[in-house]
Formats: structure tokens, sequence, C-alpha cells
């Protein structure tokens, strides 16, 4: 014979969440502790923090203070911040939440605490469970745990967030420095993007600065949308009978660019003297980037100009 599994309503084995299922826990604290393959020990309930008090707080096997948070319902926006708060009070290196049921943006949050926070945080569903006439048992399903790759995540999210806002700044001070000498990219704002750009006078063509790490281009960059690729490098080979001469108001060799693996042509220079990264530079950089570009507008104006298409 095989029995079958039965669910059992919480309530019916603990009517109330603080007095009896937390009581069992701080007694029965090893059974929570298998399911998130930590020694716990030394549980205690009703710790003070502030005006309120955690349900529990325990150890772990390197003397780290774990919160524990219970709810036998749905989870909430209640829980959540008493969960969170209680880890701030005690400076608690671990968070779990218990819950009968979890919502799917609450699960969403813990999967983003792990990512984001210095603390560790587990989301447990609850069941309690029977077989045939067997006593009722505990089921613990982790939805949510912290891991070396949740943590790597994070700190590739913060590296991004980092990257984004210095480039933002990189932009707003190199546009101040073209608005003293140009106005063609006076109506563009700083984005966090790589590049920025401005129309060139004809659809699909732009002036753009684009900035790496340590390196700034300025460009024409040529895509005039879907399917355009043939009229994109048709535009390049209009352009390119001129080569010489704009390369000779322009003071410096061009790259002269098809982008094989793209619909997209350009025509750039690149100047490896420095890029986001190198912010001790980035008056010398916009300087020469600035300059560049008016170099470069002035060079392929007239001939954009008599562009067929």
């Amino acid at each position: 014979m095989v029995g079958r599994i039965e669910r059992v309503p919480l309530r019916n084995i603990w009517a109330h969440e603080a007095y009896d299922f937390t009581t069992w826990l701080e007694e029965n604290i090893d059974v929570l502790s298998e399911n998130m393959d930590l020694d716990l020990s030394n549980p205690e309930s009703e710790q003070a923090a502030g005006d309120f008090s955690v349900d529990l707080l325990a150890e772990d096997e390197e003397s780290n203070l774990v919160v524990i948070e219970n709810q036998l319902n749905k989870s909430d926006h209640d829980h959540l911040g008493k969960l969170l708060t209680y880890l701030t009070a005690f400076e608690a290196k671990i968070g779990v939440w218990i819950v009968a049921e979890a919502r799917p943006e609450h699960v969403s949050v813990v999967t983003w605490l792990n990512e984001s926070a210095a603390a560790d945080f587990f989301l447990f569903k609850l069941e309690a469970i029977k077989i045939g006439d067997s006593e009722p048992a505990p089921l613990f399903t982790l939805i949510v745990g912290p891991s070396e790759e949740s943590k790597v995540v994070g700190e590739k999210k913060k590296e991004l967030s980092e990257r984004h806002k210095i480039r933002k700044r990189f932009w707003a001070s190199l546009l101040e420095k073209s608005k003293e000498k140009t106005d063609l990219h006076s109506s563009i704002s700083p984005s966090h993007y790589n590049w920025i750009g401005t129309g060139a006078g004809i659809s699909g063509l732009l002036y753009n600065y684009v900035v790496r790490k340590h390196s700034i281009k300025v460009e024409l960059y040529i895509d005039r949308g879907k399917d355009s690729k043939e009229i994109n490098e048709h535009i390049l080979g209009q352009l390119k009978e001129n080569k010489e001469q704009i390369e000779q108001e322009f003071g410096e060799k061009l790259n002269w660019e098809k982008l094989e693996e793209k619909r997209a042509c350009r025509i750039s220079k690149e100047y490896d003297i420095g890029g986001y990264r190198d912010e001790e530079k980035w008056s010398e950089i916009h300087e020469k980037a600035v300059n560049s570009m008016i170099k470069l507008e002035g060079a392929l104006k007239e001939h954009i100009s008599n562009i067929s298409i």
C-alpha cells in the first residue's frame, strides 16, 4: 500500500500564529535548519525591536543573527516591512519569512533583495500534511533563497547602475562644452547610454558621440530603418566618392565602415585618449570630441546635402 499525502489547514494545528506556531518553531528549530541547510541555534521569541517584537531571533553556525517572521496566511506588505525593520534593528545577516502562500510580487521582492542587499533572504511556503491516520507534519518549501548566482546578478546590476550614472554625468559635461562652440547638439539631453546623437539633415543620418571606458568616438551613423542595408551602403558610397576631400577638410583619416553584420554604416573617428572611466581627463576628452565633431560636420555637411536617395 502507498499512502496519499493530505493537506491539513494550518489553523487546525496551530490556532494562533504567535502562541502556537512560533512556540512550536522555537522548540523545533532543527526542522527549519534542515530546510535551510544551516545550523540554527539559540532561538528566542518576542525579542523587542523598538515598539515591535520579532517572532524569532536565532543564530547560525557563525553566530550571525537570523530574523524569522511567521505568517500563517498569504504574504502581505506589513510582514515584509516588519522583516526588514527587524533585520535593521538587530543588524542581522539572514532574514527568513515563512508564509502560507506567497504573493508573486513578494517573491519578486525577495529575489531582488537577495541580489541587492547585504543580508540573505529566505522565503518559505509552510504547509501541514499527513498520510492516512498519521500525525500532521510541517512541510517547508523554499520559494526563494540566496545563491551565488543571485549575488553575481546583484553585483552586475550595481555595476550597471554605477556605469549609467557616470555616463550621464559624462554626457552632461560634454554637452555643456558643446553648447559653448556649436548648436549641433544643443537640443539633446544627457542619457545613460553609451552614445548620444542628433540629426544630420536627412532622415536616418545622425551625428553621434560614442563613449567607451577609455575611448571616445565621433561618427556619422547611417541607418534608414528596416530593410535599408542597401540604401545605407548606397549613401555611404556616395559620400565615399568624396573621401579625399572630406578627410582633407576633417584633417585626419576616417573609418568608412559598411558594418557587414548590421544594416547600418558609419563614418567615424575614434580617439584612445580616455573615456567615461577617466574622469580626471574629462575636460581634455570633451574638448577633443567637440572639436572633432565640429570638424566632422563641417567636412560632411555639403556632401550630405547633395545625396540622392
